[in-house]
């Protein structure tokens, strides 16, 4: 007869053992594509090109904290490509002097702010689902940037904007060390507050959430500044990196914030992640996006590659969950 308590004691480590490393499968994951990466192409690993992804990952990364929140939330913020390049259009229409950092700080993180509560407003007191909510105020702030630039952003961004968004300090970009701080600030408001545990708990069901007396609405419309500030902060950063402002700066940062939180365990379904994962994730899509360009591959080849990629990463996380 089989001892219960033996066979639990054998399979106990077994199970422990499958849990820790699990735990390391994104990371693993990662480092295995800078390798492959590394080996097909040795530019892919010159110090340059490290440096140049490291400020490509900042911005995203910002991004990508505050959207972790909004899905945690059961949502979703395509409004934030939108943030960020009104963030950077702002960033060109003053005098192009370090004395107006603080003036362009305030006005791009309150249109931000503003978007982020008008999200939330809608989510939850108007019940327009978190898709139609973000799309219709991105539509409204390209509207509203087409008018004020009359199409055509002129104007220069503050030195101090193009330091953070391309200088480094002994080989660390400024941008990335913006990121460290962001990510371990909301990483341990996410993880150790009180806020925190009601975005998890609202997140994981808005019904449970209410009846232990939380304001599930003002968590959500919370979540919802928190990456709308976030994104106008991440617009200043990339407008800093690339020098040039358009109407388009951030195209596509919506996307790919969301496939980063989601490849990094973010759950859709709302309850689950955390940030570090999503971090993991945004690492990921741009070591893919650089990688594909540094081979010199054609543009269809590109877009093939990184779907597969992606799909691969996600199907990865998803079998360590099993």
């Amino acid at each position: 007869m089989v001892d219960v308590s033996q066979a639990s004691g054998a399979e106990g480590p077994a199970i422990s053992m499958k849990s820790r490393l699990s735990s390391y499968a994104l990371p693993i994951f990662l480092i295995a594509l800078i390798a492959i990466s590394g080996i097909v192409s040795p530019a892919f690993l010159s110090t340059s090109n490290i440096s140049n992804m490291l400020l490509q990952v900042a911005p995203l990364g910002i991004v990508v904290i505050g959207q972790a929140f909004v899905i945690i939330l059961r949502g979703l913020d395509l409004s934030v490509s939108s943030v960020m390049a009104t963030a950077a259009v702002i960033a060109t229409g003053f005098s192009g002097q370090n004395s107006d950092v603080l003036s362009i700080l305030l006005v791009a993180v309150g249109i931000g702010i503003a978007t982020g509560l008008v999200n939330g407003w809608l989510v939850t007191k108007r019940s327009v689902s978190p898709f139609l909510a973000t799309l219709a105020t991105m539509i409204v702030l390209q509207g509203f940037r087409f008018a004020y630039t009359q199409g055509a952003p002129s104007g220069n961004v503050p030195p101090l904007f193009r330091q953070i968004g391309s200088a480094t300090w002994h080989g660390v970009p400024y941008n990335m060390m913006l990121l460290v701080v962001l990510a371990v600030v909301f990483g341990v408001v996410l993880a150790k507050s009180r806020f925190g545990r009601e975005v998890y708990i609202t997140g994981g069901n808005p019904t449970t959430a209410r009846l232990l007396g939380i304001n599930a609405d003002r968590v959500t419309i919370i979540g919802y500044v928190i990456s709308g500030a976030l994104a106008a902060i991440a617009g200043l950063v990339l407008s800093g990196y690339v020098g040039i402002v358009d109407n388009w700066v951030g195209r596509g940062f919506e996307l790919d914030s969301i496939v980063a939180a989601v490849m990094g365990g973010i759950s859709l379904s709302g309850g689950q992640g955390g940030i570090l994962g999503g971090l993991f994730g945004a690492a990921i899509l741009v070591v893919v996006f650089n990688a594909v360009l540094l081979f010199g591959l054609p543009v269809q080849l590109q877009i093939i590659i990184k779907g597969m990629v992606i799909v691969l990463a996600a199907a990865f996380y998803v079998r360590r969950r099993i």
